[in-house]
């Protein structure tokens, strides 16, 4: 086809009535907008079908299109869109930290050779994101996870997890005691852990995630009677959050105890309107396959 009608009928299909592109009235940014809504509904594909063709981007549509392809499991071209945009807007900490996870998750799932170098680049971008705005909390607890969970030849240690400390402390003092409880576990100061998973929950009433920090801790250690008294205790302050659905069905299968519940919960989950930072549906089916075949 000539470049001519090529160019022809891309015109004709942003004018069309209706487009998907451009609607009646509809500008980038309008565009961007949808797109924005889709992507927090977790319709990932929708939020790419409204903004990946568009012939002008707004500064920000190179991170939603890369934090979408994320979602749906595509973390190489996740990471070609969040580098476009850390080009465009070198100053914006968010680019680094979804680039630090996209570069996670390709080292996880990806060629045994390449891991190493993928996690390496994790790390870089995650400390990029912290230099860029040492407040941006989500990129301090992907750091601090990394150093945590990351051996030292790739880049990680306790020391290096211990040292972030002061900055989360700084802007989150139930996440710093959490920080604490997870350090302390690791050292295998069990005791110690209990005390800052409980502080957390403490500090931050209201948020049913710190009671399901400390019911999950409770079921590592074995004490089963207690994660469940926590979880009926987060059902209480909030019934319909799905959260609580999805641990309650977690630990019920992982226990393997009460299977037909854990199955209920779990069809309950993948009907709820999920947001991008709960589990994803796709774990939410690994989960229920495992309570339907029993293991």
């Amino acid at each position: 086809m000539s470049s001519f009608y090529q160019q022809l009928f891309f015109t004709l299909l942003l004018l069309a009535p209706g487009s998907l592109l451009f609607s009646a009235g509809s500008t980038p940014a309008d565009q961007l907008a949808r797109a924005t809504n889709a992507y927090n509904r977790t319709d990932y594909q929708g939020a790419l079908d409204a903004v990946v063709s568009l012939p002008v981007k707004p500064l920000k549509a190179n991170l939603l299109i890369g934090k979408s392809y994320y979602m749906l499991g595509d973390f190489k071209k996740a990471c070609d869109f969040l580098h476009k945009g850390a080009e465009q807007d070198s100053n914006n900490s968010e680019y680094y930290l979804w680039l630090g996870r996209a570069y996670g998750r390709r080292a996880e799932s990806g060629n045994p050779l390449t891991a190493p170098t993928y996690a390496g680049k994790a790390r870089q971008n995650f400390e990029k994101a912290v230099q860029l705005d040492p407040k941006n909390g989500d990129a301090l607890n992907d750091l601090f996870d990394y150093y945590l969970q990351a051996p030292g030849f790739l880049g990680g240690g306790l020391d290096k997890a211990t040292a972030l400390l002061p900055k989360i402390k700084d802007y989150d003092s139930a996440e710093f005691h959490f920080a604490l409880a997870q350090i302390a576990e690791k050292r295998k100061e069990f005791g110690t852990a209990e005390q800052q998973f409980r502080r957390a929950a403490d500090l931050a009433p209201r948020q049913v995630g710190r009671i399901l920090d400390l019911a999950k801790f409770m079921f590592r250690q074995g004490r089963v009677r207690e994660a469940d008294s926590l979880l009926k205790q987060a059902a209480i302050i909030s019934p319909s959050d799905p959260k609580v659905l999805f641990e309650q069905a977690s630990v019920l299968v992982r226990s393997k105890r009460d299977l037909n519940e854990a199955k209920r919960l779990l069809k309950i989950y993948m009907q709820s309107p999920l947001t991008p930072d709960l589990p994803s549906r796709a774990d939410a089916e690994k989960l229920l396959k495992q309570a339907e075949s029993g293991a």
